[in-house]
């Protein structure tokens, strides 16, 4: 099974970012696009620590994200560099980045549909 990353369907459309998800088995693979300033944490307040509870294995593609943990430390994942975020974490981004993840399909979808009910709450 094979898919381009900008044909895979997207998932979740926010004003800063673009979740596009291919299935396959109990796997989900997204290409995510941040722009410049997008923060996460506002939209993960509610869950388990305030923060994604979905681990992500992946390839930053382009830019960096700045990523923060439950136990306060951060690091940031930048072009070129494979990543793993295990459940826990934030996310940031100061420039235009883009990234493949690979996740567990069911947390992934846990935590978008907790983000899509928070953007829908803020309107």
């Amino acid at each position: 099974m094979k898919i381009r990353k900008e044909e895979a369907p997207v998932a979740l459309q926010l004003p800063v970012a673009t979740f596009r998800v291919a299935e396959w088995d109990n796997m989900a693979v997204a290409y995510v696009t941040l722009s410049a300033g997008a923060d996460a944490t506002p939209l993960l307040e509610g869950l388990h620590e305030d923060k994604c509870q979905c681990p992500h294995w992946g390839y930053m593609l382009e830019g960096a994200v700045h990523v923060r943990y439950g136990d306060g430390t951060e690091e940031i994942c930048k072009a070129g560099e494979l990543f793993f975020w295990p459940a826990g974490h934030t996310v940031r981004v100061e420039e235009d980045s883009s990234f493949v993840e690979f996740s567990p399909k069911k947390a992934l979808k846990e935590v978008y549909g907790h983000i899509e009910k928070k953007v829908a709450s803020l309107s």
